[in-house]
């Protein structure tokens, strides 16, 4: 028989490993988007040095598995560098390093489509390249991609699951010590998807929101 009763007394901590969850996945949505924007601008420029590095970044990051990169920086990063490294900033770093390889090849498809006479003009004219890069070029290209970029929160805070198996007290952490103290396993794990369906949720909709003021807004 079922008995979600059992939970109520970790209720508090739940509500302790939501935060954890969402902290997780701003930090690193936030982070993965200013390094997805360097490397994006790199990735268009003409450097002859840097595009081979920044395409390298990315097809190794886009091209070995999210939780070997999430081992690696919590296990060797103490090794290599003697810094012992929390099991938060490994998680936030490698989700970071990880998603700014998806953004920024979702913000250079976002700038080589903005209209290249746009660039002709801004040159005539005389602007900065770095403000029009950032007040013309950055908008058009975050409305282009937008549902990419909210596809990739959304992933975000799904595979957060993933930094439990470093002791990150999470969401699905919560869910498994639950279940270890309870035995409860059905209402434990239940609880925690449930959590992370609503979060989900939510995000889509800011997301469509975002969405629909943005084509208004054209």
């Amino acid at each position: 028989m079922l008995n979600f009763s059992v939970l109520e007394p970790y209720m508090p901590l739940l509500v302790s490993a939501v935060w954890i969850t969402l902290k997780f996945t701003f930090l690193s949505t936030f982070l993965g988007f200013l390094g997805g924007f360097v490397l994006a601008l790199i990735s268009i420029s003409k450097n002859k040095v840097l595009v081979p590095l920044a395409k390298f970044y990315i097809s190794v990051f886009r091209g070995t598995p999210l939780l070997v990169q999430l081992m690696l920086i919590y296990f060797a990063t103490p090794q290599l560098t003697g810094y012992t490294i929390s099991a938060l900033e490994a998680g936030v770093l490698s989700f970071s390093l990880n998603s700014a390889a998806y953004i920024s090849e979702a913000l250079r498809g976002g700038f080589l489509s903005v209209d290249k006479g746009q660039w002709e003009a801004a040159l005539s004219l005389g602007v900065p390249k770095h403000r029009f890069i950032l007040d013309v070029i950055l908008p058009q290209a975050i409305k282009n991609t937008l549902p990419a970029l909210i596809n990739e929160s959304i992933a975000l805070l799904k595979d957060s699951s993933l930094v439990s198996v470093i002791g990150v007290a999470d969401t699905l952490r919560w869910a498994d010590l639950i279940q270890a103290k309870t035995f409860r396993a059905f209402e434990a794990f239940i609880v925690a998807a449930a959590v992370y369906y609503v979060l989900v949720m939510i995000l889509t909709a800011i997301g469509s929101y975002c969405e629909k003021k943005v084509r208004v807004s054209d």
